[in-house]
């Protein structure tokens, strides 16, 4: 199997200029599915930090690089929406967020916002033990003791060393959500109201946006945030 992705067929997400080459690195195996964006990429061609494959494999194997907590020795691990990528050697830490374009971009973030990263819950299931496990957007699962706390479409704040939940953000009107796929995606604002569709089809959301019309968008391409979140963008 190659190890290269052609630039032109990359996910629209992919921080890549499409023309400048014919192939790219391929991402390996990991959370995020397609989506997900080489480290290589991040670190050579939107941080500049490296100059090959070789260099970013050096930087690894000294574990100066973490994802979400964990040293990272695979410069083909797929990053993607939310996860936190830290150089404490430079005191550099970055969340992964999509800009309007949909693009995902490196924000720039303080030290103590490293600690934890956001998630969405796309599904919940009981488990053996009668126990409830969330599905979160980048494919990790997390076990809570309360079944009805917690419902798909809410968003939780995931400790990196205890993996535990340590802030619930319900999804519902009156949140505070980023737009992260579709034309509005980096657009931020408060739900005004949520459209259940009868049948099969998307429900949608009307997301409200101080001295702006707002917009409507399916509720896939939302994600509720917080106040600390929507600063730390700015």
């Amino acid at each position: 199997m190659s190890n290269h992705q052609k630039r032109l067929s990359v996910p629209k997400s992919w921080p890549v200029e499409r023309k400048t080459a014919t192939f790219t690195v391929k991402a390996g195996a990991g959370p995020h599915g397609e989506e997900g964006v080489p480290l290589l990429i991040l670190l050579r061609d939107v941080l500049g930090y490296v100059d090959s494959r070789k260099e970013a494999r050096y930087a690894l194997a000294h574990d100066s690089i973490l994802v979400n907590g964990d040293p990272i020795n695979d410069e083909k691990r797929p990053i993607g929406m939310f996860d936190i990528v830290a150089f404490p050697g430079r005191e550099e830490y970055y969340r992964i967020f999509p800009d309007e374009g949909g693009r995902l971009s490196l924000t720039p973030i303080d030290e103590s916002a490293a600690d934890s990263r956001l998630g969405k819950v796309v599904s919940k299931r009981q488990v053996t033990g009668g126990a409830t496990q969330l599905s979160l957007h980048d494919g990790s699962n997390i076990t809570v003791d309360d079944v009805d706390e917690y419902n798909s479409n809410d968003s939780v704040v995931v400790d990196n060393e205890s993996k535990e939940i340590v802030a619930h953000f319900p999804y519902e009107e009156g949140a505070l959500v980023t737009a992260v796929r579709g034309n509005h995606a980096g657009k931020i604002g408060t739900i005004e109201t949520i459209e259940v569709t009868p049948g099969s089809g998307p429900n949608v959301v009307t997301v409200d946006i101080d001295e702006d019309d707002g917009f409507e968008t399916v509720e896939e391409y939302v994600v509720v945030i917080d106040e600390k979140f929507a600063g730390d963008d700015e």
